[in-house]
């Protein structure tokens, strides 16, 4: 059997990275093909190096030029996107809305998407849709829930008729069980020791605030076409049960592992087989407790706006993902307080007018306002 051929948009960060640990954990099984990052050249000229894709990508034309000059025989692009054709499976570990264009290129291709990159599908849910009734594409997700969720699925003879409900695990990140008025003065480094998983930074502030559960809620709807009212999040500390669906009859189907994100990413690299090394195993005897508790959604007020944005439909789930990118880098400025990122994005979903998408340049037109009204929500109301 030939080996499948993968390349990796957004290489550089964690997903990527660990995508590159499941390739080296069965090398006769994966080939990398294409690499691509924005602008970090020293770890992927290192990628590359031992790799040897066919074609790398740089976003940046500064760190683009720097990286032809040090690796002469590989071929240099521009577009993310122009990895596709050379794959049969396309890693999008790209950061935020920068990931649209992946996600768009490789369902047009009739391509299978590993996706790890949930803005592009949440901001571009009604332009996705479409794409993937293309003949041959194939849409994996990588977010450890949503993995959780599509292999729980497999145990349904038919999920449209007998799914009752989805359960969504969150850790509760860094700041569970404080409340709104211990809050108000957290730092940036508070927010980002996350208890249980080691991610950037975009994805660590959105886990501290609930954010990032809101946003897999409505990648959740999309994905497997349950409605908000049967989509749950659940608190649950340890990581373990990384999602459940409930069944018709009460059956209720879970996935545990230990938090690695190797696993859900050799899932999508090898579906419908599994690869054959073993990731977050876990030791039975010593796990201990397994603790499940209600979300604060007093606090964590960004759950509940996801919830509406999702309900809403329309452009507003990429108002809110739009300005909460706007946020969290205000955030991680130092601009404003970790309570304001709620605050921005609640005043600029006040601002949503209801546009509908239909094309990608819909897409992007309403990123681009809501980008604009959250900068300005931050400089006037917040920064002063």
């Amino acid at each position: 059997m030939s080996a499948v051929r993968v390349a990796i948009a957004g290489s550089s960060g964690s997903i990527g990275t660990q995508a590159l640990d499941v390739v080296r954990a069965e090398p006769d099984r994966f080939e990398i093909v294409g690499l691509g990052v924005g602008s970090n050249v020293a770890t992927l000229v290192a990628q590359a190096r031992e790799h040897h894709p066919r074609v790398v990508a740089v976003a940046d034309p500064a760190a683009r030029a720097e990286v032809a000059q040090a690796l002469p025989g590989t071929v240099v692009v521009a577009d993310l996107a122009d990895l596709v054709d050379l794959a049969d499976v396309v890693v999008n570990a790209v950061v935020g809305f920068a990931g649209l264009q992946v996600t768009v290129a490789t369902l047009r291709a009739g391509k299978r998407l590993a996706l790890a990159n949930k803005e592009s599908l949440i901001a571009a849910g009604p332009v996705i849709r479409p794409l993937r009734a293309t003949p041959g594409a194939e849409l994996v997700p990588v977010d450890s829930e949503h993995c959780a969720v599509h292999q729980c699925l497999r145990a349904s003879a038919d999920p449209s008729r007998e799914v009752r409900r989805l359960v969504i695990t969150a850790s509760g990140g860094p700041f569970r069980n404080r409340l709104a008025a211990d809050l108000a003065d957290v730092t940036v480094v508070d927010a980002l020791a996350h208890p249980t998983w080691q991610m950037g930074p975009k994805i660590t502030i959105d886990s501290s605030t609930l954010m990032n559960k809101g946003l897999e809620v409505i990648e959740a709807h999309e994905l497997f076409d349950v409605d908000y009212d049967r989509i749950e999040v659940v608190v649950h500390p340890q990581s373990v049960v990384h999602s459940m669906v409930e069944l018709s009859d009460g059956s209720t189907i879970a996935q545990l592992s230990m938090p690695d994100m190797r696993l859900p990413i050799g899932y999508a690299l090898a579906f419908p087989e599994r690869i054959g090394t073993a990731f977050g195993c876990v030791d039975w005897a010593t796990i201990g407790r397994l603790d499940f508790e209600a979300p604060d959604r007093a606090t964590f007020r960004c759950l509940d706006l996801a919830y509406a944005a999702g309900r809403r439909g329309g452009s507003a789930p990429a108002w809110l993902s739009a300005a909460n990118e706007v946020a969290v880098e205000a955030f991680l400025d130092g601009r404003i307080s970790w309570t304001d990122i709620a605050t921005t994005c609640e005043a600029t979903l006040e601002r949503h007018h209801g546009d509908h998408l239909d094309t990608v340049d819909d897409v992007i037109d309403a990123d681009r306002e809501a980008r604009a009204i959250a900068a300005e929500v931050v400089q006037r109301e917040l920064v002063g």
